[in-house]
């Protein structure tokens, strides 16, 4: 069956934008290559359904688009965590050093209940017909009167279709027919896939030793393999973890030899009780082939994101590329993601007709 509108990409772009066209009844589906939702947004349970962002987590006032969007929802945030003495790895063979951060005039924070519960939210109203999940789209051909959209087993057909995957990503797994202009592919080959180089991991805990000794959880290190670290414990104060990002090139090595060096690291700043945990998760972006495609040349974080190109429209303003990459704003974060789903939907609607 034909439909009006087809959205690659079951993120937080093509989940709000579905949100805004089942608000208008105008019929669409979503093609999802993961068996889940919410691509780069992935609260995942860990241990006693302790909840770890493996994907998104943080936002801030100036994210205005996002900060309505919750207040429409009736989603709320809270001040990321950051009371008591932080830490610095400076230099190897040097103990961690203790910092009092100054307070922050421009707080980050956390959206109450898991990011995924913005994603949740706007999927809550889908039935089983509106997305089709472990769907991977290889060709996007546009014909005469309309747009189809192929997978391994299926040919969709629509009067629109809008694209949220990361550029690069689009550019390299999707066969485009006749071919995107060659400005187009050679930019998005060389945009930035933003979170695509991180490994984020989270490891929680019955409780959250950190705090009894007025510890903030907050961690910095030149050394690693942890970089950065924060409190990942619930508003509510009943699920408690610690969550931060490794360096990235330890995505070559194992799980386990990750973990091993993640304990190492605890263990010399926080002491033996780091140790007392019970579980450890993690994500390695790079390894996500829905999400990461590797560059043809080295790329720096946030390269060509916002492009005036990716405001355009193709196939006579029936392919859309949009997506957290394509912004102008705040290109890769949620506030972007958002920014171009709205930007999108608006531009659908001031055409004639769909």
């Amino acid at each position: 069956m034909k439909k009006k509108v087809i959205i690659i990409g079951a993120g937080l772009t093509g989940l709000l934008l579905a949100y805004r066209l089942k608000k208008r009844e105008i019929p669409f589906i979503i093609l999802e290559a993961r068996d889940r939702i919410g691509g780069r947004i992935h609260t995942f349970l860990s241990a006693k359904e302790t909840p770890i962002e493996m994907g998104a987590t943080w936002l801030g006032q100036q994210h205005t688009a996002l900060v309505r969007l919750l207040k429409e929802l009736d989603i709320p945030i809270y001040p990321q965590y950051t009371e008591g003495t932080a830490w610095y790895e400076p230099v190897p063979m040097q103990a961690a050093q203790e910092v009092q951060l100054p307070p922050n005039e421009s707080p980050s924070y956390r959206i109450q209940g898991g990011s995924s519960a913005l994603i949740h939210t706007l999927a809550k109203d889908l039935v089983k017909e509106d997305i089709h999940l472990h769907t991977i789209v290889t060709t996007i051909k546009a014909t005469p009167d309309a747009i189809e959209v192929h997978t391994k087993d299926n040919v969709y057909t629509a009067s629109k279709v809008v694209s949220t995957l990361p550029p690069n990503l689009l550019a390299t797994s999707i066969q485009c027919s006749p071919k995107l202009p060659e400005n187009i592919t050679a930019i998005a080959k060389k945009t930035h896939t933003w979170m695509g180089e991180s490994i984020k991991f989270g490891i929680s805990y019955t409780s959250p030793f950190w705090k009894e000794h007025h510890w903030s959880g907050t961690l910095f290190s030149n050394i690693g393999p942890i970089t950065e670290m924060y409190d990942h414990s619930t508003l509510e104060t009943n699920k408690y973890a610690l969550k931060g990002f490794l360096n990235s090139n330890l995505s070559t090595i194992t799980k386990k030899q990750r973990q091993e060096k993640v304990c190492t690291q605890l263990k010399r700043t926080f002491g033996e009780k780091a140790l007392e945990y019970i579980a450890y998760e993690e994500t390695v972006w790079q390894k996500q082939p829905f999400t990461y495609a590797p560059y043809e040349n080295y790329v720096l974080p946030h390269q060509n994101n916002g492009q005036a190109c990716y405001q355009e429209t193709h196939y006579e303003n029936r392919f859309y590329i949009a997506g957290s990459e394509t912004a102008t704003y705040y290109g890769g974060y949620m506030e972007g993601a958002v920014q171009s789903a709205q930007q999108c939907y608006e531009h659908m609607f001031k055409e004639v007709s769909l």
